[in-house]
Parts: structure tokens; C-alpha cells; sequence
């Protein structure tokens, strides 16, 4: 039975992909837990597709929709290597996702542990449990190197 740390390696497996590509490093999977299969995998894609939403949750999101036929996703978990944004934590709350796991943490842009903390507003109908920090420390570095190669 796989852990939270395998999936959060093959989503930084993803993240891996998007630095390659010269995308921000941000991987994601999604995961029925039921049966360990993984649904979607995807990563940060909007710079080469020109679309500001194509984050990797968001990617992975429609995917798994499609993979499923279904518009909610009721019973799967999502794992991602950095804390949601608020639109991808909004998306993450409409699909009804029932677990979030992420790795890094994000002060600037994050929207689940700091900013808004958009699980917690009354506007949100589906708040998933929530686990961060999963392999914090490969997901941090990941982005530091990105960043510290564009200086």
C-alpha cells in the first residue's frame, strides 16, 4: 500500500517535468485511494500554453473529470508539491476532493495553511482534510533551484 510520500514523489516527478520545459516546478497527482490508482498527473503549463490556468491542480483536476466522466471527484485525493493558490483551492473545493496533501509550503501565493486560508471562508461549500508539509524539503528545493537559476 503506497504512502503519501510515493505519491507525492511521483508528483515530483511532475514537477521535474515542468523545470525541464522552463515551467514554474509544481506537480501534481490524483489518487483513488480505494484502489491506489492513479487517476491524473500534471503539471504547470501555462506559460507554453498561454493560459494564466493551467496550473498543475487545475490540469489534474480536468483530467481526473474527464478520466471519470464525472464533474466531482467525491473520492479521490489530490497531491501537490506546493501549496494551493486560491483559485487552484477553490477548484480543489468544487471538485469535492476529499483529501489535500501538498508539500512546500507557500507564504506568498498559498491559500490553504497562509493567505486567505480559502478552506476556512464561509464561501467555501467543501472543505478536504488537509495534510502539508509532505516532503517538504525536495518540493522547497525544487523551487529554490528554479528560481536561483532565473537570477
Amino acid at each position: 500500500m503506497p504512502s503519501p510520500q510515493d505519491y507525492m514523489q511521483l508528483a515530483l516527478i511532475e514537477a521535474q517535468k515542468a523545470a525541464q520545459i522552463d515551467e514554474i516546478p509544481v506537480g501534481c497527482v490524483i489518487v483513488n485511494p480505494a484502489t491506489d490508482e492513479i487517476i491524473a498527473a500534471a503539471h504547470n503549463h501555462n506559460q507554453h500554453s498561454f493560459d494564466t490556468t493551467a496550473h498543475a491542480e487545475i490540469l489534474a483536476i480536468r483530467s481526473a473529470c474527464d478520466v471519470l466522466q464525472q464533474p466531482r471527484l467525491w473520492d479521490m485525493d489530490i497531491y501537490v508539491t506546493l501549496e494551493p493558490c486560491a483559485m487552484c483551492a477553490a477548484a480543489i473545493s468544487f471538485a469535492r476532493i476529499r483529501r489535500l496533501y501538498f508539500g512546500a509550503f507557500d507564504e506568498k501565493g498559498g491559500n490553504v495553511v497562509n493567505g486567505t486560508q480559502f478552506f476556512n471562508q464561509k464561501i467555501c461549500h467543501h472543505k478536504p482534510e488537509v495534510y502539508g508539509g509532505i516532503l517538504q524539503e525536495p518540493c522547497s528545493q525544487i523551487l529554490k533551484r528554479f528560481f536561483q537559476a532565473k537570477r
